[in-house]
């Protein structure tokens, strides 16, 4: 190497240039340009419709609602038994759901009907039975029912209602309206019960059989909640912060179960009363003997029940754990759903419920094996928020998102959702189906 070469290498490189500055040329917006830009919103004289739009998902229907909703009444809605164990897992077998798309393929338009127990419904969404609705909101039931026949779903009023079916079929003549019955320890009631859903043209009936004792919900039991309201110096005060909801309570009817008249207390206190401890399937075939149309049995988890009420003439059955409101601890019902559809088939009507808030639950639901959902928490946040016309946004809240969800899959049709279209997670739930089925 010679010393020139040493002296190159150890000379330092030519320090880089630095870069030009970039120079921008400024002017004054015009008004036309800033026109372009800045886009206000009108302003909503309405109240509520400004509440509403500003409500752009389940959840924020839920916040609604707290903040204008007595304590004893959200609470009721809005919690589950004993540590709440089964209402989260319940959410999070939803929130688990892994999508799978398949793209290139044209979505404009996309059809989100399907077919239910012989009819046409918009997509595949059921609004669930609930109680106590009027004591949440005084618009009730019957808002309720007439948002579903507006929108072609079905509507399951609940045998524990605070308006009787009778009522519901005056309120919306043209909807599919369901009814819900608890098999009591009262065979005269029970037999009342089944007449009157028939003699109000009910085509199809389901029968809850998770409810031979009431759960144990803390929350209830603290905030005193019984029908008729029963006030103590704590709720009463809670309830002080809410004038219009008190108003409205003691300017319309009482709330009382209109189907069942004449029983009151806590849940827990009503479901010792009504709730038959000895319910077994002699019950259920008296009742398959009386009912001449469709029968659904809910509150299925396990895949031998589901297969063997199937065998003593249901034709379909609901995977629901209440809504994790009954049996603390159990599975979520997603988990168990693919078990229960091997087990009855695919000709058996089965629906899901449990954890559903978001239109993409009822993909991740039909993927899984299930014909359609049932909502009841979702729509009653809606009605806590803004009665009958929060039930109706909620509705639309779930719609836009289901057909979102199915565009951005590559779908184009609600029947075109299959198993390959998400992918499960093992857990040690889905371990524990797969052995029931053994």
């Amino acid at each position: 190497m010679t010393t020139t070469d040493v002296k190159e290498r150890a000379t330092p490189s030519a320090k880089p240039s630095r870069p030009v500055k970039l120079r921008v040329e400024r002017q004054l917006p015009r008004p036309s340009e800033l026109r372009s830009v800045l886009q206000f919103r009108g302003i909503t004289p309405d109240p509520v419709e400004r509440r509403l739009t500003s409500a752009l998902t389940v959840d924020d229907l839920r916040k609604l609602g707290r903040r204008s909703t007595p304590r004893a009444a959200f609470d009721y809605v809005d919690g589950g038994a004993d540590h709440e164990v089964t209402q989260r897992r319940n959410a999070e077998g939803y929130q688990a759901a892994r999508f799978m798309p398949e793209l290139l393929h044209e979505v404009s338009d996309p059809d989100l009907s399907t077919e239910l127990l012989g009819r046409k419904i918009a997509f595949p969404l059921v609004f669930a039975p609930t109680g106590f609705t009027r004591f949440i909101h005084h618009h009730g039931e019957v808002a309720v029912a007439r948002v579903a026949a507006r929108n072609n779903i079905p509507y399951v009023l609940s045998s524990l209602g605070t308006t009787d079916i009778a009522g519901i079929m005056q309120a919306a003549p043209d909807g599919d309206n369901w009814f819900q019955v608890y098999l009591t320890n009262d065979p005269s009631l029970n037999g009342e019960m089944i007449h009157g859903a028939l003699k109000a043209g009910v085509a199809n009936l389901v029968l809850t059989i998770d409810c031979s004792v009431g759960g144990f919900r803390p929350k209830d039991v603290r905030n005193g909640l019984t029908i008729p309201p029963s006030l103590t110096f704590k709720t009463l005060f809670n309830m002080a912060r809410y004038p219009y909801w008190w108003l409205n309570k003691l300017t319309t009817p009482g709330v009382k179960f209109a189907s069942v008249p004449g029983f009151k207390g806590t849940n827990m206190d009503v479901a010792k009363i009504l709730f038959d401890t000895n319910l077994n399937y002699d019950a259920f075939d008296w009742l398959r003997s009386h009912w001449p149309g469709k029968l659904l049995v809910k509150g299925i988890l396990n895949p031998a029940d589901a297969a063997r009420v199937v065998e003593h003439g249901a034709d379909g059955v609901v995977v629901s754990n209440h809504g994790g409101r009954q049996l603390d601890r159990t599975p979520g019902t997603l988990e168990v759903l693919p078990a229960v559809r091997r087990a009855v088939g695919p000709n058996v009507t089965v629906m899901v419920d449990g954890g559903i808030m978001h239109g993409q639950d009822i993909i991740a639901a039909r993927a899984a094996g299930a014909d359609a959902v049932m909502v009841g928490r979702a729509y009653l946040y809606g009605i806590m928020a803004a009665g009958e016309r929060g039930v109706e946004r909620c509705v639309e809240i779930m719609r836009d998102e289901y057909q979102r969800g199915l565009q951005l899959l590559g779908l184009r049709a609600t029947s075109a959702i299959t198993s390959r279209h998400v992918v499960w997670p093992t857990t040690g739930d889905v371990a524990m189906v797969r052995r029931l089925e053994l």
